[in-house]
């Protein structure tokens, strides 16, 4: 009864911070880039491994999946560029565990395009063009979050939760900073996996403040761009929800399967399943490892409705593959994926690395 009453608690601040948030704030899409997803193993399974991530990557998709790491420290690293390496994505993480029933964890992401001329300053006050006015700048969005995990009083259930810090920048003309919050929850039954997720729990906001000359305004009025002024977003909750289950054959074969549906409550989106009040993406992942040393992954999400050049109707799909390799501490994850490009034309190639340190081992500590 008393699980009962936290579990209708919980809920019930959940739907009111979505239908205050919809109703009484400036509601935009924020924070995108905080969806992209991080480590190879997980994005070549198309996202899908809320219940079952288990390194320091949890931080990023499930802060509960904490509590097993197979060290008492693990590092993480990533790095890989879209849209021809216009875009530049990196990733850095950091988790050690506290004690047997605790780990901590921080994790920081980086999205930026760099090297954006600025040519504001091209025409100066003589109305002569002078190409050395034209300086560069950077657009860069920054993630710093702040993760700890907990076993729960209950048998096979895990608890966690991420604070997280925004910062966004566009050169020297603007800049904003946000806070939220993530929870997380993992829970083992048998040979079954179940994780949940609210990114965003009580709404992530973001408050941008600019700072433009008089000159640059003028040169906004005068090219017809809109001045932008001061404004706060908002970035509503997102659940995540994920069951899965592993398989173990003979000659040392594995096969795991996970089911992840990402809902989001601002209206309705272009996914498989949608509302006017809600939007759910389902995504679907597969892993299949030898011995614990090579895995051989596949995925498949994005599930969109498009409309091609002759106007016809098209369901689209995004398929990931990818391969990972674990060698004593080292592990070495490739995946091949895209974002941003529904028909699938801008794939990208991808690797993360893993280092497990382990120079005081905990004996609650043990291998998958």
């Amino acid at each position: 009864m008393k699980h009962m009453n936290l579990l209708k608690n919980i809920l019930f601040v959940f739907i009111f911070t979505v239908l205050g948030t919809s109703l009484f704030a400036q509601v935009k899409y924020s924070n995108e880039f905080l969806a992209i997803g991080v480590g190879a193993n997980a994005l070549s399974m198309a996202n899908a491994n809320v219940a079952t991530v288990n390194d320091v990557t949890a931080g990023y998709w499930n802060p509960a999946g904490l509590l097993g790491l197979k060290s008492n420290l693990e590092v993480s690293l990533m790095h890989s560029e879209y849209f021809a390496g216009i875009a530049k994505y990196d990733y850095g993480g950091i988790a050690a565990r506290i004690d047997s029933g605790s780990v901590a964890a921080f994790s920081v992401i980086r999205f930026g395009v760099d090297n954006i001329p600025n040519t504001t300053q091209l025409i100066d006050a003589n109305g002569n063009i002078n190409y050395d006015n034209i300086t560069t700048f950077s657009a860069a969005d920054y993630a710093f979050l702040f993760s700890y995990a907990k076993k729960s009083k209950i048998p096979g259930l895990n608890l966690g939760g991420n604070v997280k810090v925004i910062r966004r920048t566009v050169g020297d003309f603007g800049g904003a900073w946000g806070f939220g919050l993530d929870i997380g929850a993992q829970y083992e039954y048998k040979k079954w996996k179940f994780g949940a997720m609210l990114r965003d729990a009580t709404s992530t906001f973001n408050a941008w403040n600019y700072t433009l000359d008089d000159q640059t305004k003028a040169v906004f009025q005068q090219t017809g761009n809109q001045i932008p002024t001061n404004s706060v977003e908002v970035t509503l909750p997102t659940l995540v929800l994920g069951a899965a289950k592993k398989y173990e054959f003979k000659y040392k074969i594995s096969a795991m399967g996970e089911l992840d549906l990402v809902t989001t409550f601002d209206g309705k989106r272009n996914v498989l399943l949608k509302s006017s009040f809600a939007s759910a993406d389902p995504h679907l992942g597969i892993q299949i490892g030898y011995n614990n040393f090579i895995f051989i992954r596949a995925g498949v999400g994005n599930f969109q409705t498009m409309t091609d050049i002759t106007g016809q109707t098209v369901h689209t799909i995004q398929p990931n593959i990818g391969l990972g390799v674990r060698f004593k501490a080292i592990t070495l994850d490739y995946a091949l994926t895209n974002i941003g490009d529904a028909t699938g034309g801008l794939y990208s190639n991808l690797f993360s690395l893993k280092l497990d340190i382990n120079k005081h081992p905990h004996k609650s500590v043990t291998a998958n």
